[in-house]
């Protein structure tokens, strides 16, 4: 029985194979060979001295940097409430809060930018804060829910102990509930982080004439410069995994330590 199961796995295994290796392997020879077809790596050399594309891998960075703290700042709060005050019916509030993502991405980016073209005038004014405003809205369920799930695990007798032994309410919150609440904030980062380096769409929706790594890749494949594009995609999947790594790292060094 155990070995009739095993071959379900060559399905997932072919997937794998067409769908991640192959253009992963596409992707890999085109980044690392020049017009001609031959071996170099002046792509890689090229991006390293390269102001303007420095320029938007730092760039980026700050996007994703500012969107990821201020989704952060009002998602953990949000999940804190939700868990801890008993509120009715706290599931339905939870729900609503994904509601949106039940929506088609472009209409809530078209919707905010009404809002704030009638606030703004102008969004042309202030590119950047509209930018990281638009991707807290879209992106915020995501940092919410794995906090909010993590919360409501966590055995709040630890929390309620520190208490009796004298620990205030912000130290009790400091040493006891965030480091608790550390995996649900990790997963949260990584999935607002990561998504929020590329994700053009929104620039170009709020006029925002930037460019962040997502547009720098597709402004490189638009004019068929499959080796350039190639190269900034095996960059940014480099940091991805960098930051999947490093992720994955704190988590054990804390379930060590606990």
């Amino acid at each position: 029985m155990k070995d009739r199961r095993g071959y379900l796995g060559i399905f997932y295994v072919i997937f794998l194979v067409v769908f991640v290796v192959l253009p992963l392997l596409v992707v890999g020879y085109y980044a690392f060979t020049n017009s001609e077809g031959r071996f170099t790596v002046e792509n890689f050399t090229e991006f390293f001295t390269n102001g303007k594309m420095l320029g938007t891998f730092v760039y980026s960075l700050a996007i994703a940097f500012c969107t990821t703290a201020l989704a952060l700042l009002i998602a953990y709060p949000t999940a804190y409430v939700l868990v801890r005050k008993n509120i009715k019916k706290s599931g339905v509030l939870v729900t609503l809060l994904v509601l949106p993502m039940w929506i088609n991405f472009t209409l809530r980016i078209t919707a905010m930018k009404e809002i704030l073209s009638t606030i703004e005038g102008n969004l042309a004014y202030y590119p950047f804060f509209n930018t990281v405003l638009c991707q807290v809205y879209d992106f915020l369920p995501f940092m919410i829910l794995p906090i909010y799930t993590c919360i409501e695990d966590i055995d709040w007798g630890y929390i309620e102990a520190a208490r009796d032994l004298g620990a205030r309410k912000r130290m009790a919150f400091v040493k006891v509930l965030l480091p608790l609440s550390m995996p649900g904030i990790a997963s949260g980062i990584t999935m607002v982080f990561l998504p929020a380096m590329t994700n053009y769409v929104v620039l170009d929706m709020i006029y925002n004439s930037t460019y962040i790594m997502g547009s720098l890749i597709g402004s490189y494949f638009a004019a068929f410069d499959w080796h350039r594009g190639s190269m900034v995609s095996i960059i940014l999947l480099l940091f991805i995994l960098l930051a999947s790594y490093t992720k994955t790292r704190a988590q054990r060094a804390e379930s060590e330590v606990a």
